[in-house]
């Protein structure tokens, strides 16, 4: 049911953003009077689960899920209609139409993409608004328990203060940081220290699998969520939601100290100290030998974790003029983000391509239950991610299309239609390659 969940939601936004981002191109092709043949939601190769011709144009659905397409007369793309252009010209024609019609018909799908992403980022804070904790809000420095945090050289209680010579401002968004960074500075006991983060860190992070993950946390207090059935507490004054504040006397804010604590008196009977709602109360208990009170650890949230007063978060609403800056803002970080991933991944001494995904890689970032805020933040970010990779100057994509109009237009001569075909042949083979050895990366890691 998880996995139908996931596919559902990444099927309906991946036809959203399809059909809006055809519909780019369709838009400014019918302003110019150019003929669209087909408007296809995926590809339709030998037969169509649906079609039907509205004036000029047929619209379809094919069964290859890779995309969709718009079928635009008198030009060179994925459906290589060579007859047709082997035909004298037509006025109809995209041939026929000036430079810069030309231009913007084939700019138009990346423009929907970008505007749409900017759009739903700005619903979303207007909707929604923004709740996360400020990194420099994390005063008594981070909880260090990840191989890779220990790797860069950061240990329980630094604090991070810039990667790349830039403030992090969300506590959340310190392991992108980490990924797309090359050095970053901590305070430790006063002081400040430099680090360099390796080159092959995205390398390990990809290699943790289904491990990977946030690899700094904020310290938590010691909540109790329960007493486990082999418990030598089993019986102790232990509740549900009780706080270990004190170990033998000796206060601890969080569960860190706790343990470092609890490590001083394995198998031997102590004392803890625990808050429980408006009360502080002092229960007997015995420490396993591995330094373990045998209880389960709770959780709380950031309400009850504000009230305590450990952290302070960070709650904004947005009016809707507000909004549209901020979803701005969000839409300019997605994208500097994604082209910083993107030259590592061109990078090889990095590893960064063995995080390379396909299509399980970007189903399985869906929520396993339907969450409408978690399905537009991706959906955004997809619609900016796909934007991008269309200006990309290869030519099968729209990015190689605009290089060659572009180019037609500083000098006055456009490249011939033998040239176009055979660059479009060369970006298709490309592209398929890739697509290859993407999804080829999530086959390998499902089996390994």
């Amino acid at each position: 049911m998880e996995i139908l969940i996931k596919a559902s939601q990444f099927i309906l936004s991946l036809s959203l953003l399809i059909v809006l981002h055809e519909l780019g191109h369709f838009i400014p092709a019918k302003l110019f009077k150019t003929r669209v043949e087909k408007f296809y939601l995926f590809f339709d190769y030998k037969f169509s689960l649906f079609k039907k011709k509205i004036g000029e144009t047929v619209y379809g659905i094919g069964w290859i899920p890779l995309g969709g397409y718009v079928k635009i007369s008198g030009m060179i793309d994925e459906s290589m209609d060579t007859e047709q252009m082997a035909l004298p010209p037509k006025a109809w024609e995209f041939r026929s139409k000036p430079a810069w019609q030309r231009l913007i018909i084939m700019l138009g799908g990346v423009f929907v993409n970008f505007i749409l992403g900017i759009f739903i980022y700005t619903m979303l804070m207007y909707t929604y608004g923004e709740k996360f904790l400020p990194n420099e809000n994390v005063k008594d420095g981070v909880w260090v328990q990840d191989s890779l945090a220990i790797n860069l050289g950061i240990q329980t209680g630094d604090k991070i203060l810039t990667i790349d010579g830039d403030k992090i401002e969300k506590f959340s968004e310190l392991t992108l940081g980490f990924v797309n960074g090359n050095d970053f500075q901590i305070e430790r006991n006063g002081a400040v220290v430099d680090k360099e983060i390796p080159e092959d860190f995205i390398s390990q992070l990809v290699d943790r699998g289904n491990d990977a993950g946030a690899i700094l946390l904020p310290r938590y207090p010691f909540t109790i969520a329960g007493i486990s059935e082999n418990s030598p507490n089993i019986n102790a004054d232990l509740k549900p939601k009780d706080i270990i504040v004190a170990i033998n006397g000796n206060a601890v804010k969080y569960f860190d100290e706790a343990q470092a604590e609890l490590n001083k008196f394995k198998t031997q009977y102590i004392t803890v100290t625990v808050k429980r709602a408006f009360e502080t109360k002092e229960v007997p208990v015995k420490v396993t030998e591995n330094g373990k009170l045998g209880v389960r650890l709770g959780q709380l949230n950031f309400k009850d974790l504000e009230k305590l007063g450990y952290y302070t978060f960070a709650d904004i609403d947005y009016t809707f003029a507000e909004a549209i800056p901020a979803g701005w803002n969000k839409s300019w970080k997605t994208l500097t983000d994604y082209v910083k991933q993107l030259k590592k991944i061109f990078n090889p001494s990095t590893g960064a391509y063995k995080g390379l995904g396909g299509f399980i890689s970007i189903g399985s970032i869906f929520p396993s239950e339907w969450s409408a805020q978690s399905f537009w933040n991706i959906t955004a970010f997809l619609s900016i991610m796909l934007g991008f990779m269309n200006l990309l100057p290869i030519p099968a994509l729209d990015g190689g299309h605009v290089v060659f109009t572009v180019w037609e237009i500083i000098t006055g001569k456009k490249p011939g239609d033998k040239f176009l075909e055979y660059a479009q042949i060369t970006g298709f083979i490309l592209l398929i390659a890739l697509l290859l050895f993407a999804n080829g990366n999530d086959i390998f890691k499902l089996f390994t």
